[in-house]
């Protein structure tokens, strides 16, 4: 899996891989992080750029791209931080990700991005539907 994993921190290099349900559930949560700023604000955006267009497309797309960097470097060792069902399909395709953690990865995933959507919605009062 690349680089993925944490320093032992006993000063000899050697990487610990985090557990399967740790992996998930790490993927879970910057999924919902994730889609939770993205359509967030999205929401926002529209909210306050008073239809224009182009402040719309920037009021979503710095903070898409500032959240994705954190969360890349908070989730990079646990996870891997592939935040998206394609990208764990690539990386099993190849051989990076077991293919039996692969279906883990997605179901994570997927749960992970209607819980952010959710709680934007909730954030901002509308139904969750």
């Amino acid at each position: 899996m690349g680089r993925q994993g944490l320093l032992d921190g006993q000063g000899d290099g050697r990487r610990i891989t985090p557990s399967l349900g740790r992996r998930l559930f790490s993927e879970w949560l910057g999924t919902a992080f994730l889609l939770a700023t993205v359509v967030g604000s999205g929401i926002m955006a529209k909210k306050l750029a008073g239809g224009n267009v182009a402040l719309m497309l920037l009021g979503n797309t710095i903070p898409t791209g500032c959240i994705l960097v954190v969360l890349i470097l908070i989730f990079g060792p646990l996870s891997g931080a592939h935040f998206n069902p394609a990208v764990s399909l690539a990386f099993a395709w190849r051989g990076e990700l077991p293919r039996s953690n692969a279906a883990g990865y997605i179901a994570a995933q997927v749960l992970g991005a209607i819980a952010g959507v959710w709680a934007a919605h909730l954030i901002f009062e509308l139904p969750l539907w």
